[in-house]
């Protein structure tokens, strides 16, 4: 920065770094005009808070078996007030703890999905030919086997781990992410400053890094919190379906138990619905954020 007769002269870095702060401004007041949207993220944050702030809320020990000391499938009392388990544990301390499972999983899904399936697009988009040829028709062929399936088999083979059930829907729900920065990237290639930046001997490397991701890097980001949404409802069924981890408690593995144990014929309905419910505030909370995020990166979305 230089000073001239009492101007202020600004570098192009700092032009730069002004501009993005401006834009970043500009897209929360965006968002925040979205009530649904910020509903959506003040549920993910008392969530998250919840996850985070477990073993202040809920002890580890709760999690044992050797030290529930409630009764079989007790109804919500003073005492436990979202009753107990099959094992006298407390259903609430299992719903703390479980957050974190599900979370954990649904966002490093979503981090593997999102990696695939960005690499994936970029390569297919922009070089074209038999290697984007190729790449096209493989996210043709896992869009065309159905999801369930493929993650059950997978699973299967793989063994009932945290690690391979994160692995396990991230490398079966990056597809749809593919084609989207696919057609966005055939979109940008043929604009105007691209083929100026090729003409004055641009690599590869500079249109990539420059020009392709900033501007695919929004719609990446406001899929990402779709897929979150979409992760966890797959960790939930897989770990209903007996294929999670045995040794973690997550949503899903409640629904299994409670389902193991004959709750609902019972009417435990403590043991069930708050695990389901939780599932389904948080799935619709991502989906509400990223429709919101959505409509502030898409200038389009905007116009309508």
């Amino acid at each position: 920065m230089s000073t001239t007769s009492g101007t202020v002269t600004l570098t192009s870095r700092q032009l730069a770094r002004r501009r993005r702060r401006a834009a970043r401004a500009r897209a929360w007041r965006r968002f925040r005009q979205n009530r649904a949207g910020m509903a959506g993220l003040v549920v993910l944050t008392v969530v998250v808070l919840v996850a985070l702030l477990a073993p202040v809320l809920a002890p580890a020990d709760g999690l044992e078996v050797t030290h529930a000391t409630g009764g079989v499938l007790d109804a919500p009392s003073g005492e436990y007030w979202l009753g107990t388990d099959a094992n006298g544990r407390s259903v609430l301390t299992l719903l703390i703890w479980g957050a974190r499972i599900s979370l954990f999983v649904g966002l490093m899904a979503t981090v593997i999905s999102m990696l695939i399936g960005t690499l994936v697009g970029l390569t297919s988009g922009y070089f074209g030919g038999w290697p984007g040829a190729v790449l096209f028709r493989l996210t043709e062929w896992f869009l065309v086997i159905p999801f369930l399936p493929l993650a059950i088999v997978l699973a299967s083979v793989l063994g009932r781990s945290l690690v391979n059930i994160v692995i396990v829907i991230g490398v079966t729900s990056w597809p749809g992410t593919a084609l989207l920065i696919r057609s966005q990237v055939l979109s940008i290639k043929e604009r105007p400053y691209i083929e100026r930046s090729r003409a004055l001997g641009a690599g590869h490397r500079h249109l990539i890094g420059r020009h392709l991701l900033p501007n695919v890097v929004p719609i990446v980001f406001a899929n990402t919190t779709l897929t979150v949404a979409v992760a966890i409802l797959s960790e939930t069924t897989l770990s209903f379906l007996g294929l999670g981890d045995p040794t973690r408690v997550s949503w899903g593995s409640m629904l299994d138990d409670a389902y193991g144990v004959g709750a609902i014929t019972t009417g435990s309905w403590w043991y069930f619905v708050p695990p389901g419910v939780c599932v389904v505030v948080v799935v619709l909370s991502f989906t509400l954020v990223g429709q919101a995020l959505e409509e502030v990166l898409n200038p389009k979305l905007r116009q309508r």
